[in-house]
This record gives C-alpha cells, sequence and structure tokens, in this order.
C-alpha cells in the first residue's frame, strides 16, 4: 500500500507560515485586510446590480412609452380626424425623436454614474489596501 505524503501537501502553507512567524507580521491583520477586499468587492456587485436594475427600469419605461406613442398612431379616428392623421405623423415624429434621444441620454447617465460609483468603491479599498500593507510589513520593535 502506497503512503500518503501529508508533509509534502503542507509544504507551501508551512513556508508562508515561517515567512509570517519570522518577519514578525501580523496574521490576524492580513486577513482582516483580506476580509475588507472582500467586502469591497460584495459593495461593488450590489452597486452594478442597483445600476443594471434601474438601466433594465429605464428601458422598459422607454419602451412602453414608445409603444404608446405608436399605438396611438395606430387608431384610426373617423370623421375630420381621419384626415389629420398625417399632420399628426409630422408632429408626433420629432417629439418621438426627442424623447428617444432624452430616454438615450438617461440610460446613459445611468451606466456612466454606476461605473463611476464602482471604480470609486474600488479606488477607495485600493487606497486603504496600500496603508493597511504598509503597517503589515513596518518591522514591529
Amino acid at each position: 500500500m502506497e503512503s500518503t505524503n501529508t508533509a509534502g501537501a503542507f509544504a507551501p502553507h508551512k513556508k508562508l507560515f515561517d515567512f509570517v512567524k519570522h518577519n514578525r507580521l501580523d496574521p490576524v491583520a492580513i486577513l482582516e485586510s483580506r476580509r475588507k477586499d472582500i467586502e469591497a468587492l460584495a459593495g461593488v456587485n450590489l452597486t452594478l446590480l442597483s445600476g443594471l436594475q434601474s438601466l433594465v427600469r429605464l428601458q422598459a419605461e422607454y419602451l412602453c412609452g414608445t409603444a404608446a406613442d405608436l399605438q396611438s398612431l395606430g387608431t384610426a379616428k373617423l370623421g375630420d380626424e381621419a384626415k389629420a392623421s398625417p399632420v399628426r405623423v409630422t408632429d408626433l415624429l420629432p417629439l418621438s425623436l426627442n424623447k428617444a434621444v432624452a430616454g438615450l441620454r438617461g440610460l446613459t447617465d445611468t451606466v456612466y454614474k454606476t461605473q463611476a460609483d464602482s471604480f470609486a468603491v474600488v479606488g477607495k479599498r485600493f487606497a486603504e489596501n496600500v496603508e493597511e500593507v504598509k503597517s503589515i510589513l513596518r518591522p514591529k520593535p
């Protein structure tokens, strides 16, 4: 029967533990720093999720508005209004175009804000991480 070499399996971890021990590093501070990294990533994911939800909501509002405009064009009126239908189309098209541009601008603003918020969270955590690493690597007296 083959014997399992458990000492070989833990060799990389032992080297890391020895490095931390001999350089007087604080393992609790290192673990706390990694925990904060994970929290920051979770925060970024929540920011992205809320941005995506608002993006979907804006797209749905835009599509519903466009469908209502198209539906109002499609409904034929009897009498004098039926003759005025081409006039309604020429009046409605510029309004619809302006509405589309405003909707796209709103979507773009939402995406930009979501990305900016995400980068702010990552940048803040990066700056904190640099300070934590500096304090961890400082030799203890």
